[in-house]
């Protein structure tokens, strides 16, 4: 009996594949590896204790909540000798490109020959204008991405262990040194590391998010919510992030020396005004 694992990239996915009648078990992957401290050996209690410091204090999530809702998920990969195939479900994004080469890195502690591991990755799709997401699709289509999805061999999870150690020493240089694009199986990391090569600071000190926040209360009187869903608009639009809420408020957050609040609206104060302008 062919038993199928699915590694999904999340919880929004997980509500679509839930009504798409596939078989089979389901993970999913409630990590946000593109944020944060890291380890090269994913999965180690080294690797774990930073995590759970990083959520702690920059998430304000406790301890219990992020062994219940991440690691405890995430370990039942150990248990990868009872299945016959493992389908990782990911998109084109930084955000998914960053927890999928974990993912893989991770994967290779618990390799078996006999098992068939196989991508769906989601993007670029004929007739369509914009990237797509997992969410882009309704449940009957994702019995066609399943049947699409692409054969991981050993060496091209071994490719992603070494963009995920890469991507661990964050070594600006070495990223621009090394040809992501290697591997056609994994078409979007290159195009998700260009992505986060605008996160190292300008000239100025500050990244692309930053400055875009700068800019846009230096254009604006805006709330919080406002000033979110415009950066959540411009993201989609101009970038391939594919960040969410928690994200640009942890940016938003480590500029508070360039701005003021005056009735719950962001104003910029004079520092701010002089790197914006």
């Amino acid at each position: 009996m062919n038993r199928v694992l699915h590694i999904l990239n999340g919880d929004s996915t997980a509500y679509i594949f839930a009504k798409s009648n596939i078989l089979g078990d389901v993970i999913v992957w409630r990590e946000m590896l593109s944020e944060g401290p890291l380890d090269k050996d994913i999965g180690s209690d080294k690797f774990w204790r930073i995590r759970y410091s990083f959520f702690e204090n920059e998430i304000d999530t406790t301890r219990l909540d992020y062994f219940d809702r991440t690691i405890k998920e995430i370990i039942r990969i150990e248990n990868i000798g009872n299945y016959n195939e493992v389908v990782l479900w990911f998109e084109f994004d930084l955000f998914c490109q960053v927890n999928l080469m974990g993912l893989c890195t991770y994967l290779l502690k618990f390799y078996r020959k006999d098992i068939k591991y196989s991508l769906v990755c989601t993007g670029k799709e004929e007739g369509k204008r914009s990237l797509q997401t997992l969410t882009d699709y309704n449940p009957e289509s994702y019995q066609g991405l399943l049947k699409n999805s692409i054969t991981l061999s050993r060496n091209n999870l071994l490719f992603a262990e070494q963009c995920w150690n890469l991507y661990v020493e964050n070594d600006k240089e070495k990223f621009k040194e090394f040809d992501f694009d290697r591997s056609y199986k994994f078409s979007y990391l290159q195009m998700a590391i260009n992505q986060h090569l605008q996160r190292f600071p300008k000239q100025n000190g500050l990244n692309q998010i930053e400055n875009k926040i700068l800019e846009l209360i230096n254009f604006d009187v805006l709330a919080k919510k406002d000033l979110i869903k415009r950066l959540l608009i411009w993201q989609k639009k101009e970038t391939v992030y594919g960040f969410g809420d928690v994200q640009f408020n942890m940016a938003l957050d480590k500029l508070k020396a360039y701005y003021t609040v005056k009735n719950k609206k962001y104003i910029l104060n004079e520092m701010g005004k002089e790197l914006s302008s």
